[in-house]
């Protein structure tokens, strides 16, 4: 069975857990219509008949011992009421007649509660949701690429993914300036890298201390802020922040993720960092040691920087490329399709010519520069975007500054610095005609896309993974149950009485179990770097905003021809949703009380 026609199937079971009604609370009302969605209820005091009856049968009898309604002639010719829009089913209108004896709310709730829960589990079989593909390219904006003729790329984590032994080097190396450079205790040593602690897109609290995940909302989730290795109870991080989870905005990230008070880790790179900081808080918290955030924060940050400025990566790299590259005969590959498809290329990138030479060599060979027609190094990216002030310089032989004034781009050339706007002017590409590649999405490519109008995709390596764990049986299970109880709770919210009231919180308790144990599939101290809960990430938000396409890494384009068009799916609004599949598969009826407001009407 299709995980759509599962979904309908929930639909249909939500509707009718929405709709039956105990026959110990038919005749409560509230502001004069049914909870639940019947007829309204016949009077005691007048003993009138409702004025809409439905149709029973010769054995049917109403509670009260009375003879249900039958169908007359003009009954059965008299044609459906359509409810909805055109081309939406409406929901039919139903009488619920029974001798049944009365069932108390809390039987009546759990046994909604038992249908509900086994038709999940009978819909869902084993694979259900292992339906995607890590190769697959996302849209959130539409692409055409017979449209595009230039394609441009950045060089680390684009067009050379690294191993995650490389992070365990920057680690044990910004540990040891911190120690020696800094004068940190000896015993910080004593902290081994920890490769799944942090995860992309978190914000550190500078003041604070905290690390933590926020969403899209500027909302912080609960049981995702950690004080160095250990979390911190949900109570303290509400006194932290006024009494709420909410990080305002004169407060957060600056547009390129640094803010005065708080810091968006946005690339790859930054993953090391937040662990060491993690780190150092850890030791002084739990020796008792008196110390100034702000101050860690800087060190820690400085330390980060010497381990690049001082050319310890590059030089790591360049000993041991099969090591530390991933994948270099997929770059190989991408590059040769597109140059044979006709396509021009460019590279822009922060790092040195030798560095990325050495690797270009590694992944294609010694005549990588003949793919593209515009080399640019140690661009100093996003300045690179905002300002026109650094002219390119061009590089001779031997990777030394020359002093003449650039007035064309050659092919094969090596060119540092410079800007944009001398970029277009002396290429004129502009517009949707150029596609460029990026894993940052700041210093990538927020710039491109908002001011030049340049086609942008995100390289995204945490997709591989996070796909694996989506397309499990477990994790569809748990989602698709998730999402089906709090369809339940929303459709049946109107019992409010005692006994109702300590079922939902049963309910509400099961269903912050259920998010915990989905968001430890991903990461256990932050889950996804894509959801919080219900909501998008800050970083998802900002991964829809500044990319139209993304994808795990640069080899998913070998899975499509040039001149393919990625189509981004309609997803709901919420406005939208009862009319969607999405909210089909969710369970959520957004309108619980259609057919008693059509009474009204």
């Amino acid at each position: 069975m299709s995980l759509r026609t599962a979904g309908s199937a929930l639909s249909r079971a939500l509707l009718t857990s929405g709709s039956r009604t105990p026959p110990a609370t038919r005749a409560t009302k509230i502001s004069g219509l049914s909870t639940t969605g019947g007829a309204p209820e016949e009077s005691k005091q007048g003993g009138g008949k409702t004025k809409e009856q439905s149709c029973a049968s010769d054995a049917d009898v109403l509670p009260s011992g009375e003879p249900a309604h039958r169908c007359t002639k003009a009954d059965k010719k008299r044609g459906k009421e359509p409810v909805g829009a055109h081309g939406v089913g409406g929901v039919r209108r139903r009488s619920y007649t029974s001798n049944a004896a009365p069932v108390d709310q809390r039987s009546y709730l759990w046994a909604r509660y038992s249908d509900l829960k086994r038709l999940v589990h009978d819909l869902i079989p084993p694979g259900a949701c292992n339906l995607l593909n890590s190769s697959t390219i996302y849209a959130n904006n539409e692409v055409n690429l017979a449209e595009v003729d230039i394609y441009g790329f950045d060089y680390d984590y684009t067009l050379a993914l690294y191993s995650n032994a490389l992070n365990t080097m920057i680690y044990n190396t910004a540990r040891s300036f911190l120690i020696e450079h800094f004068k940190y205790p000896e015993e910080i040593s004593k902290y081994d890298y920890i490769p799944n602690f942090a995860a992309r897109g978190l914000h550190y609290d500078i003041q604070k201390g905290l690390l933590m995940k926020i969403d899209a909302f500027h909302y912080i989730q609960p049981g995702t802020v950690y004080r160095g290795l250990s979390p911190v109870p949900d109570e303290e991080v509400l006194e932290f922040f006024g009494g709420t989870y909410h990080v305002p905005l004169q407060q957060d990230s600056g547009f390129y993720g640094k803010g005065p008070k708080v810091k968006q880790f946005m690339d790859i790179f930054s993953i090391p960092e937040m662990t060491l900081l993690a780190v150092a808080n850890d030791f002084f918290i739990t020796n008792d040691i008196e110390y100034d955030p702000v101050h860690l924060f800087k060190d820690v940050s400085e330390a980060i920087g010497m381990v690049h400025l001082k050319g310890y990566m590059y030089k790591w790299v360049m000993q041991d490329l099969d090591k530390f590259i991933l994948r270099g005969d997929e770059t190989e590959a991408v590059l040769n399709r597109l140059v044979n498809q006709g396509k021009k290329l460019f590279l822009i990138t922060n790092s040195p010519f030798s560095f990325v030479d050495k690797g270009m060599i590694h992944m294609v060979g010694k005549n990588w520069r003949d793919f593209f027609d515009v080399i640019i190094v140690g661009a100093d990216k996003p300045h690179f975007f905002t300002d026109c002030i650094k002219p390119f310089r061009l590089l001779d032989g031997n990777g030394d500054l020359r002093w003449e004034k650039i007035k064309n781009f050659e092919k094969g050339k090596i060119y540092k610095q410079g800007n944009l706007f001398d970029f277009l002017r002396l290429t004129g590409w502009r517009g949707s005609k150029v596609l460029y590649f990026g894993d940052h999405l700041y210093s990538d490519l927020a710039d491109l896309m908002l001011r030049h109008g340049w086609r942008t995709a995100a390289i995204v390596p945490e997709l591989e993974q996070e796909t694996k764990v989506v397309s499990t049986d477990r994790y569809a299970l748990n989602l698709t149950w998730l999402q089906a109880l709090t369809g339940l709770m929303e459709r049946l919210q109107t019992h409010r009485d005692q006994d109702s009231k300590q079922v939902f919180q049963e309910w509400q308790k099961e269903r912050e179990e259920l998010r915990v144990m989905t968001k430890n599939l991903f990461n256990p101290q932050f889950g996804s770097i894509f959801r919080t809960c219900h909501n998008p990430t800050y970083f998802s938000r900002r991964l829809c905003r500044f990319s139209d396409i993304y994808m795990a890494s640069l080899s998913c384009l070998l899975n499509y021809d040039v001149l393919h068009t990625f189509f981004p799916r309609r997803t709901p609004l919420q406005h939208e949703a009862p009319l969607w599949m999405d909210q089909l598969c969710t369970g959520c009826i957004k309108t619980p009380f259609l057919e008693e407001m059509s009474h009204i009407r």
